[in-house]
C-alpha cells in the first residue's frame, strides 16, 4: 500500500535549467547518469501505472513506457553535464523554448513528460489509433462540460442498456447482472451433439486462491453452479447429485473429447470443417442484489428470454456495426484459425445492440474535442466488452481484457460484462469514465511525481505536487503554430517523411517498435473499425491501420531499413548538436544488429547507454517468460560529425563495452535489483553496440557484432553463475 502524502512546492513558474552549449555534453551523456535511482521510482510507478500516470492510460496502447523514466530522460537530455538530474527531477524544472520531437509517439509518454517540463512538443505516429489517443490525452478539456455530457449520456442510454442486463433471483426479486459466463461449443463430428470447450469446470475463483480458497464450478450434467474449493477434485452436484472432477473438462490443450461418444477431435480441424466461429452457451451469471451483495447463479429461462429479446432488437435495428474483415497476421491468425472473419463476430448480439445504442448517442455530440473524448472512452471500453474477454476472479479487476496475451486469442470460456456497469463493475463504460477520464483530468490539472522511501524495510511512495505545468492545450496541425508559441503539434503519418524544417528541433526522444514483437496495427484495427463507425470516414482515411511503411516488421533487414529511414529524417530535423535518445531492448542478437545498422547508416553514433526499468511489472507476457526482461536501454546518440570520437578498434570496443556493462550491472545489484539472464545480456549487448558504433571501420561493425554472439553468451553465463553462486 502506497502513502499519498503531498509535498507541496512553491509554484513559481519553474526553474529554467541551462541547456548544453557548444562542445558541452548533456547530463544524459555521462556514464554517471543515475539510472539506478530512476529504476526504483519506475518500479513503484509500474505497479499502479493507471494511478501514477493516468494520462497515458485513457485507452489501450501496447508497450507503454513509464512516465518517470521519460521525465528523467527529458531532463538529462536538455540539461548540461554537471546537472544533478535526480535533484532536478523533484524540482519545478523548466526548459522554455526547447522543442522535443517523438516520431513514434505511441501513447504519448514523451510528449506529456516534456510538456510538464515547459517544452514545446511534436508528436507523429503512423497509426491513426495512436494519433487519436494522444490527441485526446493532451487536448484541453473543460471538466464541467465533460461531466455534464456524461450525465446527459447516462440519462439517455443507461436504462435502455441496463434493461438487457437485468436478472431474476430465485426469490423472484430483480437484480442487475455484473457478468455473464459463456462457454464455446463445438458439434461432435461423431454424434453431432454440442460439446462444451471447458478445460476445467471451475469457472470462478479468487485471484489469491490459497488465501481465499472458495471457488465456483459448473455441473457438466445439469449446469448447476456449485460452491467448492479451487483445488477440489471431486464434487457431488447439489441439484442432480452427479459426481464429477471439476479440474478436468472435455477440452484439453488442442483437442476435445465428447463426453457422450468419447470421440477425441482436434478443435482447429472441427472449426475448419464448420467454416464459422464456434457457438456459445450461457451457463452462469454473477449478480448484484439490491442489498449490494454479489451472488453466483446458474443461467435461467429469464436470462435466455432477455438475450433473445436483445437478438430480436438487434435484427430490427437496421444498419448496425459491421466491422471490416480480419486480415492474416501474426496477431490475428489465432482468431482466423477459430473461424473469425470479421471484427463484429467478436461480439455477441447483446453486446452489439448495447454498444450500438451507446455509439449512436455519442455520435449526437457536436463535432469537436468532447465527441472525440467520449469516442475514445467508448473505444477503450471495447477491450473489456467482447467475447474474447475472460474472468480474472474476485480480489482484482474482474475482467481480463482481450489483449492480455498481446494476440487475438479466442477465449473458450468468455465473460460478458455489463456494458454500462454498476459501482461494483469492472471494465464498464461508467466505471471507466470515473477510472480513466476523471482520473486523467485530475492529473492534468495537478500533475505529480512519486518519490520512493524506505520505512521499516518496506518501500513507500509519496506524491510530490507542484513540480509541473498543468496539461491541456490546443492541438496544432502545423509546425508554424509552434513558431507562434503553441505547445503541441501532432500528425499522423510516416515519420521518415515530415514537414518539419531542417535544424528545427532540440531533441528527438522516442521509443521505437521492435522488429519481431507485437504488431500494433494488427490489433489496433479492432478499435479503429469502431472509431470510424462513430466518427465517420473521409476519402483520405485508410480502411485499416496497417501500412506497408510502418517500421515494425518480422524481417530484421526490413525493420533496420525502415528504422534507418526515420532516423535519417531525425538527423535532418535536429538542430546542431541536438541529441537522439531512444529506449530499446531485445533478447535476440538480430535485434541489436538491426538497430546498430540503422543508427550507423543514419549518420549517428551512440555516445552513452544506460539500463532502465522497462515494461510494466504486471504484464502477462512478462510473467510467463522464463527469463523475463525487466530492463530497457536508453541509447543516447549524436550525429557522427558532432561527436568527439576516440578512434578504437573492434576488439577495444568489445573490451570497453564489457567493462562498462560490468560496472552498470554492479550498480543495479548494489541497490538490490534482481537481474535475469536476459537483463544481463541486454546490458552487455548495448555497451558493445555503443562502442562499435564509434569504432574504426564502423562500416564493418555489424559483422563483428555477429561474431560476438557466443562471446556475449559466455560472459552472461559466467557473470550469472558467479552471482547465483
Amino acid at each position: 500500500m502506497t502513502l499519498q502524502l503531498p509535498l507541496q512546492l512553491t509554484r513559481d513558474g519553474g526553474v529554467p535549467l541551462a541547456s548544453p552549449s557548444e562542445n558541452q555534453r548533456a547530463a544524459i551523456e555521462v556514464d554517471a547518469f543515475p539510472f539506478e535511482a530512476f529504476c526504483a521510482v519506475a518500479e513503484m510507478e509500474s505497479w499502479r501505472k493507471e494511478i501514477n500516470r493516468p494520462l497515458y492510460h485513457l485507452h489501450k496502447w501496447w508497450a507503454r513506457r513509464l512516465g518517470s523514466v521519460f521525465r528523467a530522460i527529458v531532463i538529462g537530455t536538455l540539461a548540461e553535464e554537471g546537472t544533478d538530474v535526480e535533484d532536478s527531477f523533484y524540482r519545478p524544472t523548466r526548459f522554455p523554448g526547447a522543442i522535443v520531437f517523438d516520431p513514434f509517439m505511441g501513447a504519448g509518454t514523451t510528449l506529456g513528460e516534456a510538456l510538464k517540463l515547459g517544452c514545446q512538443v511534436i508528436g507523429r505516429d503512423i497509426n491513426p489509433v495512436a494519433y487519436f489517443v494522444v490527441k485526446n490525452a493532451l487536448a484541453r478539456h473543460s471538466r464541467d462540460r465533460v461531466i455534464a455530457e456524461f450525465k446527459a449520456i447516462e440519462r439517455d442510454v443507461s436504462a435502455p442498456i441496463q434493461h438487457y442486463y437485468e436478472a431474476k433471483l430465485p426469490t423472484g426479486e430483480r437484480a442487475q447482472s455484473l457478468y455473464y459466463f459463456w462457454v464455446k461449443t463445438l458439434k461432435c463430428p461423431e454424434c453431432s451433439r454440442p460439446v462444451d470447450l471447458f478445460s476445467s469446470y471451475v469457472f470462478a475463483r479468487h485471484a489469491y486462491p490459497r488465501k481465499h480458497p472458495t471457488a465456483q464450478a459448473v455441473c457438466p450434467s445439469c449446469s448447476e453452479v456449485n460452491e467448492t474449493r479451487y483445488d477440489a477434485t471431486h464434487i457431488v452436484c447439489r441439484s442432480c447429485q452427479h459426481h464429477y472432477n471439476p479440474q478436468r473438462g472435455p477440452a484439453q490443450r488442442a483437442s476435445v473429447t465428447c463426453p457422450r461418444c468419447h470421440r477425441t477431435s482436434r478443435i482447429i480441424e472441427v472449426l475448419r470443417e464448420s467454416g464459422r466461429p464456434p457457438r456459445h452457451r450461457l451457463f452462469a451469471k454473477l449478480v448484484l442484489t439490491a442489498a449490494g451483495q454479489k451472488r453466483y447463479l446458474s443461467a435461467d429461462d429469464f436470462d435466455q428470454v432477455r438475450f433473445r429479446e436483445a437478438v430480436s432488437a438487434l435484427e430490427g435495428s437496421g444498419d448496425g456495426f459491421r466491422g471490416g474483415a480480419l486480415e492474416p497476421g501474426y496477431n490475428t491468425n489465432q482468431a482466423l484459425n477459430y473461424g473469425y472473419r470479421y471484427w463484429h463476430e467478436m461480439f455477441n448480439e447483446r453486446q452489439l445492440l448495447c454498444l450500438g445504442i451507446l455509439a449512436e448517442r455519442i455520435r449526437l455530440i457536436e463535432r469537436g474535442p468532447l465527441r472525440d473524448l467520449f469516442t475514445c472512452l467508448f473505444s477503450g471500453a471495447l477491450e473489456f466488452n467482447n467475447m474474447f474477454a475472460s474472468y480474472k476472479g474476485e480480489g482484482t479487476g474482474a475482467v481480463r481484457h482481450m489483449f492480455s496475451h498481446h494476440v487475438l486469442k479466442p477465449e473458450r470460456t468468455p465473460l460478458e460484462a455489463n456494458l454500462w456497469g454498476t459501482p461494483k463493475s469492472s471494465g464498464a463504460f461508467s466505471t471507466l469514465f470515473r477510472g480513466r477520464i476523471i482520473r486523467a483530468l485530475d492529473y492534468c490539472e495537478n500533475p505529480f511525481e512519486i518519490k520512493v522511501s524506505d520505512e521499516n524495510g518496506r518501500r513507500r511512495t509519496q506524491r510530490v505536487f507542484g513540480l509541473s505545468d498543468p496539461i491541456g492545450f490546443p492541438i496544432s496541425e502545423t509546425f508554424a503554430a509552434l513558431e507562434k508559441g503553441e505547445r503541441i503539434y501532432l500528425s499522423c503519418g510516416d515519420s521518415s517523411e515530415t514537414d518539419l524544417p531542417a535544424n528545427s528541433v532540440d531533441a528527438v526522444i522516442t521509443d521505437p517498435p521492435f522488429f519481431d514483437n507485437v504488431h500494433y496495427s494488427e490489433l489496433a484495427d479492432f478499435f479503429y473499425s469502431w472509431q470510424r463507425h462513430i466518427l465517420g470516414t473521409t476519402v483520405e482515411q485508410p480502411l485499416t491501420t496497417r501500412s506497408n511503411r510502418e517500421v515494425q516488421h518480422k524481417d530484421a533487414e526490413t525493420f533496420a531499413n525502415r528504422l534507418r529511414a526515420v532516423l535519417l529524417e531525425c538527423n535532418r530535423v535536429l538542430k546542431p548538436r541536438g541529441l537522439l535518445v531512444f529506449t530499446y531492448h531485445h533478447s535476440r542478437h538480430e535485434g541489436w544488429h538491426s538497430v546498430l545498422d540503422a543508427i550507423i547508416e543514419a549518420g549517428f553514433v551512440i555516445v552513452a547507454a544506460h539500463p532502465i526499468k522497462a515494461e510494466m511489472s504486471v504484464a502477462t507476457p512478462k510473467r510467463q517468460a522464463r527469463e523475463p526482461i525487466d530492463l530497457d536501454i536508453i541509447l543516447v546518440c549524436r550525429r557522427r560529425e558532432d561527436a568527439a570520437l576516440t578512434v578504437i578498434g573492434h576488439e577495444e570496443a568489445w573490451k570497453r563495452g564489457v567493462d562498462i556493462a560490468a560496472a552498470q550491472i554492479r550498480r543495479l545489484r548494489d541497490v538490490g535489483r534482481t537481474l535475469s539472464r536476459n537483463d544481463v545480456a541486454i546490458v552487455v549487448s548495448a555497451q558493445v553496440v555503443r562502442f562499435l558504433s564509434s569504432s574504426t571501420g564502423w562500416e564493418t561493425a555489424h559483422p563483428f557484432l555477429k561474431s560476438c554472439r557466443d562471446r556475449i553468451d559466455a560472459v552472461v553465463t559466467a557473470w550469472t553463475d558467479r552471482h547465483q553462486g
